[in-house]
């Protein structure tokens, strides 16, 4: 690889770790800011979940212009954005200056989230493409680990100086204009579905891709929320051993991410659909059954198995679905379905689990996860034909020579460069 094009690659997997870091990093001082603040635990909790609202409303936007002006302009603008309105958090003194910056966080995270996206997608084909695929889930479950504890002990000294780890978005802006390949030049005149309603009209396959994410951001988001009221249950109460499932989860995703290019060559996309979600059924029914502390990492391991795959197969997925034109429309409503999944599940599983019990609301996350399971496995899965990957795949298996998963009306694309 050249090493143009190997820089252009780190700052792309760096730029991945920060739509998780976005969230992440406040967590380790979210109690310091909520009393220096004096604001109750709701308002405490926007400042978490603000910038996972504005990504999924100004998704659909960011990915219309992406596919209008190419990746890397928008791509170097959201970068800055994302670093100067993280780390305002440095000087505000009062709590609607935080939420604003949290905002504006939101905006430069929504054009990272699918400008990453559309770049690795757009700059890699074949194998190649699945290696580097495997290493975003890796740097992105990795990127989870190291900026929360990066910013708790920043957070040591007073809780601004957590928010300083957002500002490493201006130098990866700065790095972007250097090594990301020049886009400027579109095909004005390219066919495009034309927003987001026309491109779900066109490529209908993708309604079930985006419902795979927001259960995905639905299901996963409650272990987040309700795995500390659970393991209470059972007797645990040390935040270290409630620490472990977390670490237990990216330890084994990020192998899996590293490894996936290798079990991408010995299985289709299909089966590892399939497998992820056979993975969330299982940890759920774990963590809803059991009462031994060590079977809740096992179930942390499954989930880790399970995430490390499925956010690659997705992102393929959903990536290759449309016309190269639209790309970056379809990667962002992915973002869209994710956080609007995580910012719905204390919804939907709170006053279930108040109602009944934590254990009841994770078997009912287990149900989902399965009938998910069932509904694939009844479902022949066509991989989408790549530019450089005449051979499709249906159901999963490499190398088929069906036809791709089109659309009335549609054509195979070539897929352009972010350069």
């Amino acid at each position: 690889m050249p090493v143009r094009q190997r820089s252009a690659l780190i700052v792309l997997l760096l730029a991945s770790t920060l739509t998780v870091m976005a969230g992440a990093a406040v967590m380790p001082v979210l109690e310091l800011i909520r009393s220096d603040l004096d604001i109750d635990g709701v308002l405490a909790g926007f400042v978490i979940t603000a910038h996972g609202v504005v990504i999924a409303a100004a998704g659909p936007l960011v990915g219309r212009l992406i596919d209008r002006y190419g990746v890397r302009r928008p791509l170097v603008a959201g970068l800055i954005v994302y670093g100067i309105g993280g780390s305002a958090g440095l000087i505000t003194t009062d709590y609607p200056t935080l939420l604003a910056s949290r905002v504006v966080l939101g905006l430069g995270a929504a054009v990272v989230f699918t400008g990453t996206t559309v770049a690795l997608l757009s700059l890699y084909r074949g194998s190649e493409r699945d290696r580097v695929m495997g290493w975003r889930s890796t740097a992105t479950t990795i990127g989870g680990l190291v900026w929360p504890l990066l910013a708790g002990a920043l957070g040591g000294v007073s809780w601004h100086g957590a928010f300083a780890v957002y500002f490493v978005g201006v130098p990866l802006g700065i790095a972007a204009i250097r090594f990301l390949p020049d886009d400027a030049d579109r095909d004005g005149g390219a066919e495009r579905a034309g927003g987001a309603v026309r491109l779900l009209r066109r490529y209908p396959s993708l309604l079930g891709w985006y419902g795979l994410m927001l259960l995905m951001g639905l299901a996963m988001y409650s272990t987040a929320v309700f795995l500390p009221t659970r393991l209470a249950g059972i007797g645990v109460h040390s935040p270290l051993l409630v620490s472990l499932f977390m670490v237990a989860s990216s330890l084994v995703a990020a192998v899996s991410g590293l490894l996936y290019a290798r079990i991408r060559g010995r299985a289709g996309l299909g089966a590892l659909l399939r497998f992820s979600l056979a993975c969330w059924t299982v940890g759920f029914v774990l963590l809803a059954v059991t009462g031994v502390y060590p079977l809740v990492l096992v179930a942390g391991a499954v989930f880790g198995l399970g995430n490390g795959l499925l956010l690659p197969v997705l992102t393929v997925l959903i990536g290759d679905t449309p016309s190269v034109h639209d790309r970056g429309t379809a990667t962002s409503l992915s973002g869209t379905a994710m956080f609007v999944g995580q910012f719905a599940s204390p919804l939907v599983f709170g006053p279930l689990i108040e109602a009944t019990s934590v254990a009841t609301g994770f078997a009912v996350a287990a149900v989902l996860c399965g009938a998910a399971f069932v509904v694939l496995a009844a479902t022949p899965i066509r991989t989408p034909r790549n530019e450089s990957d005449p051979e499709s795949e249906v159901d999963g298996e490499p190398g088929s020579d069906a036809e791709s998963e089109s659309e009335p009306g549609s054509r195979p694309e070539r897929a352009g460069r972010p350069g």
